[in-house]
């Protein structure tokens, strides 16, 4: 008999996992706390769960997709939250990037008091990455448990790597957006760079794919930087904001220099108070450049 699963957080990611869940057969229910967002789930065929005490109710596995740690907290242990409606033999999978220590303290939480077990499983490669189902998904948790999941989260990436016990999925996801971030905020000196050096910067990308200096990010950014095409928003600049400070943070606990990030932060920080932290992160190249377009 299928897993049922129960999926909370229909964003930008959220919602085409959900999609490829469906399209896969996989028994259903969501709950998103703005419900018109479920709409295009439910003409899939998901169950929409009025609460959260239905959504417990009506699942093995429980996906919880959210903006940040405190919204994950707020859904599994406010008066009303998720926590106290689940059951021994549930498992919680954590897709959104918290920090590495709020999702131990949670994780013992949950265990000690419902007997739930806790995978943390964010992942990387963005809206498209999900719609296309070649995640790269980083887990953290019980061998067992994460062994569980792999027919379900086969769906949703292209890859899943245990990288240790509960919090080792966040750490490694710390890792990634340190990269990615800073691979973005360099992008988009590079691009400011070439114009005002007299060079296209729409070849950038074409000019140095395959090369040593090629990545996913610059194929991705550098095209839109150059053709100052900052919609549809594919992500958002106050995400990998909050990404940097856990890194920062995270460094800090563990001893660990991270002066390229700090910098990182500082800019992104600077960039959100512009108005541009709902933006997508193309939107960097206009740290560097007055546009008179």
């Amino acid at each position: 008999m299928s897993m049922r699963v129960g999926f909370a957080g229909i964003g930008l990611m959220g919602l085409p996992m959900c999609q490829r869940l469906l399209a896969a057969g996989v028994p259903l229910t969501v709950y998103n706390r703005t419900a018109s967002k479920c709409a295009p789930l439910l003409a899939q065929g998901a169950q929409q769960a009025e609460n959260l005490a239905a959504l417990a109710a009506n699942s093995d596995v429980l996906m919880l997709c959210l903006a940040d740690t405190a919204a994950v907290q707020d859904l599994l242990f406010s008066p009303h939250g998720l926590a106290q409606h689940l059951r021994a033999g549930q498992l919680l999978v954590d897709f959104s990037s918290l920090e590495p220590a709020a999702t131990r303290e949670m994780a013992a939480r949950l265990l000690a008091e419902r007997g739930v077990h806790w995978v943390d499983a964010p992942v990387s490669g963005g809206v498209q990455g999900a719609a296309d189902g070649s995640l790269a998904i980083m887990a953290g948790g019980r061998a067992q448990d994460i062994d569980a999941i792999r027919p379900l989260l086969a769906h949703l990436g292209q890859r899943v790597t245990r990288m240790g016990e509960v919090g080792a999925g966040q750490v490694t996801k710390v890792c990634n957006q340190m990269l990615v971030a800073c691979n973005a905020l360099v992008i988009a000196e590079v691009v400011a760079l070439a114009e005002r050096s007299g060079v296209a910067a729409a070849q950038l990308a074409p000019a140095l794919a395959g090369g040593f200096a090629d990545s996913k990010p610059l194929q991705i950014l550098a095209p839109q930087m150059a053709a100052r095409e900052f919609e549809p928003i594919k992500w958002h600049v106050r995400t990998l904001l909050k990404d940097l400070d856990t890194a920062v943070k995270l460094s800090q606990s563990a001893v660990s220099s991270t002066p390229m990030a700090g910098l990182a932060a500082q800019l992104m920080r600077l960039h959100a108070a512009n108005g541009f932290a709902e933006q997508d992160p193309a939107t960097l190249v206009q740290l560097h450049l007055n546009f008179t377009e």
